[in-house]
């Protein structure tokens, strides 16, 4: 009777299980269905879908399921082993089976790294029993789906079952020897460095496949357990005595006649650096992305450094460093909106400009503008208001100040007791060339920077600035900018008090943003869709935004925000038609910070630049135009500043996200035409601004 209750269930269970997993798949598909057919109606989805190479309607879903050196949850990766040793080519190498290198192919399956683990000795016997009654529940999967054929046959619906070669979640994986040894493949240290950094997150719909099997495993347990004590009572008893018995005991006393019973451990020593150096892992326990900057640099073999830098106002910034403490060439890399530094090393060693700048010798700096929802101030209880009340003015006159002053400051140092005949050298305080890589906002605040410096007489200290789709000029934008312009400037003082700045502010929604981008790239179908409501409202521009929203930068415990007033000032260039800094609302605030009752004109006030200015536009961004860019480039050489041009098929985002090599070269070839030696900045030139010494006095 036992045998048959448990038999029962068993079957029970796999039905149920089935028909869950089945009914949730097919209401996913039923939403990228859905998606694909809105997509066939929206206008211009073409165009904006040129951002997602290779997207494709059918869905690629598929449910959670366990690395293959796992059974059961628990490793059995020395049964792998021993099995792998009768191979004649003697490599130690791990393979996945045909069937997942097809899917490697198309991106979406790794073959993880395999994990060392002491406890696969203890768990391998018991990963063996239960193989025998897999077998026997695989002959009963495949009579339950002849008997759901005729229903699968009538309404077309895929029914895959839970024992099928593709299944779609899975907690028990059978390693059969013949598929491992079928596709045998090396594994490289360039393998290494993709299985670290594959994307093995989870998305909500696979979070709900795996809250059911457990659930569902869950419940089937209980009554498992229960028919067992109905039918076993003899045992129940025994074990209710010895359950009642072992908790009359001592609880200080060591059982089995105070014998101790000494059990391996694996524990870390005292001096081992990595709980210090790692305070987060890659993938976070509710398998969200968690990476940091310093993970992604760490891990592809570069060497890092975080600096606390304190703004003039009080904002805690992160400078972070790919160091080279002997170069006399250092990159400094600003991000643009709603980004942050690692955006520059987002594609790896290959696609990435930190990278390449690093290995072409530079002394590379990430910085990174204020506006994170961690929120960092000297002030502890700022409120959310104080603190997301900055607009450009202050990316632009108070973080880059800080930043370029702090690299000078750790610059000036190393090289001096590295290199200590620069100690003889006159009237040199700065043994370095500084060369600014900028895009987007970055641009315009490193461009309010060296204008600012100059009026104030203070040194900037850069060589070359290298702006790739530079902020500055907008009046030449589609409808929906437009807008979004009058919208801004009529609403900003009733909106402003209420909405402080456009971000997330709590961990659970960031994490389902971060999940949901997981789930956008399994239905390509609904990414699409996603990706082209998106364009819709940033103009139309064919960047890939779905894909953006997967990176590191969009994670549970910290991500990039828009302050309200930043939003404001981009409305206000938009109307005045001129790079202008923020305009306060009245002439005598005004007044007190720039010395006039307008807004300083930075356009004015380009014959200030001394340095090389290379300007690069995409052909396809929407969200800056080439004509904006050009804007820039006449306005410069007008002035006669030294200026460059050129244009790539770009869309707004591709400049930092694209794995595209043209553009890299390009501004690799612009770093290189700096020389190292050191060279004097020529003295500013004089103004026609009144009270000029009073610019940003606040």
């Amino acid at each position: 009777m036992q045998r048959l209750v448990d038999n029962t269930l068993a079957i029970t269970k796999e039905s149920v299980k089935t028909f869950t997993y089945e009914s949730l798949n097919n209401f996913v598909r039923l939403i990228n269905g859905v998606s694909a057919l809105l997509l066939t109606i929206l206008p211009g989805k073409n165009s904006i879908l040129e951002g997602i190479h290779g997207w494709e309607l059918r869905p690629t879903f598929r449910g959670p399921r366990l690395p293959r050196w796992m059974e059961n949850g628990v490793s059995s990766f020395n049964q792998l082993i021993h099995e792998l040793s009768v191979d004649s080519d003697g490599s130690s190498s791990l393979d996945c089976s045909s069937e997942e290198e097809e899917e490697e192919d198309s991106g979406e399956n790794v073959c993880p790294a395999t994990p060392l683990s002491q406890s696969s000795r203890f768990s391998r016997a018991s990963s063996f029993n239960k193989h025998r009654r897999r077998h026997w529940l695989h002959w009963i999967r495949c009579i339950f789906s002849w008997l759901l054929f005729p229903l699968r046959f009538l309404l077309a619906i895929p029914f895959y079952l839970y024992g099928s070669s593709k299944r779609t979640s899975s907690v028990s994986v059978e390693l059969q020897p013949s598929h491992v040894h079928a596709s045998r493949r090396s594994n490289t240290p360039r393998d290494h460095v993709v299985q670290r950094a594959t994307d093995r997150r989870r998305g909500v719909v696979e979070d709900l496949h795996l809250a059911i099997e457990i659930f569902i495993e869950t419940v089937f347990e209980f009554f498992h357990k229960a028919a067992h004590c109905v039918f076993s009572p003899l045992d129940t008893l025994r074990k209710v005595i010895k359950w009642f018995s072992s908790n009359s005991t001592d609880h200080g006393k060591i059982p089995n006649d105070g014998v101790a019973v000494s059990v391996a451990t694996n524990t870390l020593s005292d001096n081992d650096p990595t709980p210090g150096e790692r305070k987060t892992s890659f993938y976070h326990s509710l398998n969200t992305d968690a990476r940091t900057c310093k993970d992604v640099i760490t891990e592809l073999g570069y060497p890092y450094e975080a600096l606390r830098v304190v703004t003039a106002d009080g904002y805690v910034l992160v400078l972070e460093r790919i160091p080279r403490r002997d170069a006399r060439k250092v990159a400094y890399l600003q991000h643009g909106i709603l980004d942050s530094s690692m955006g520059w090393i987002a594609n790896g060693v290959v696609g990435s400009p930190a990278f390449a700048a690093y290995d072409q010798g530079y002394d590379v700096f990430l910085g990174n503008y204020r506006g994170l929802v961690s929120r960092e101030h000297v002030n502890k209880n700022i409120s959310s208001r104080q603190y997301w009340n900055y607009s450009i003015n202050e990316h632009g006159t108070q973080d880059i100040p800080a930043m370029i002053e702090k690299i000078h400051e750790i610059k000036v140092s190393e090289l001096k007791s590295e290199q200590p005949e620069l100690e003889e050298e006159t009237n040199n305080d700065q043994p370095y060339k500084l060369c600014a890589i900028c895009h987007s906002l970055g641009g315009a605040g490193i461009l309010m920077y060296v204008i600012t410096r100059r009026i104030e007489r203070k040194p900037h200290r850069l060589s070359r600035l290298i702006l790739l789709s530079p902020a500055g000029f907008h009046h030449d934008s589609n409808s929906v900018f437009t807008f979004m312009e009058y919208l801004f400037l009529v609403l900003a003082p009733i909106l402003k008090p209420l909405i402080p700045a456009f971000y997330i502010p709590t961990k659970f929604f960031r994490m389902m943003l971060n999940k949901l981008a997981r789930d956008f790239h399994n239905l390509p179908a609904v990414g699409g869709l996603v990706q082209t409501l998106v364009s819709y409202v940033v103009g139309g521009d064919s960047s890939n935004w779905v894909g953006v929203l997967g990176l590191p930068h969009y994670n549970m415990n910290d991500m990039p925000g828009v302050s309200f007033s930043v939003a404001h000032h981009l409305a206000q260039i938009k109307h005045l038609k001129k790079f202008a800094m923020f305009d306060y609302g009245s002439a005598a605030e005004n007044m007190r910070v720039y010395g006039t009752p307008k807004p300083l004109d930075l356009g004015e006030h380009y014959n200030l630049i001394d340095i090389p200015v290379d300007l690069v536009a995409g052909r396809k961004d929407k969200v800056i135009r080439p004509s904006m860019i050009k804007k820039h480039y006449k306005v410069l050489k007008d002035e006669g500043v030294e200026v460059s041009y050129n244009e790539f098929e770009y869309a707004h985002l591709d400049f930092t996200f694209s794995h595209r090599e043209e553009l890299l070269a390009y501004v690799m070839s612009r770093l290189m035409l700096v020389d190292s030696a050191p060279k004097q900045q020529s003295p500013p030139k004089p103004l026609k601004l009144k009270k000029s010494q009073k610019v940003y006095s606040n």
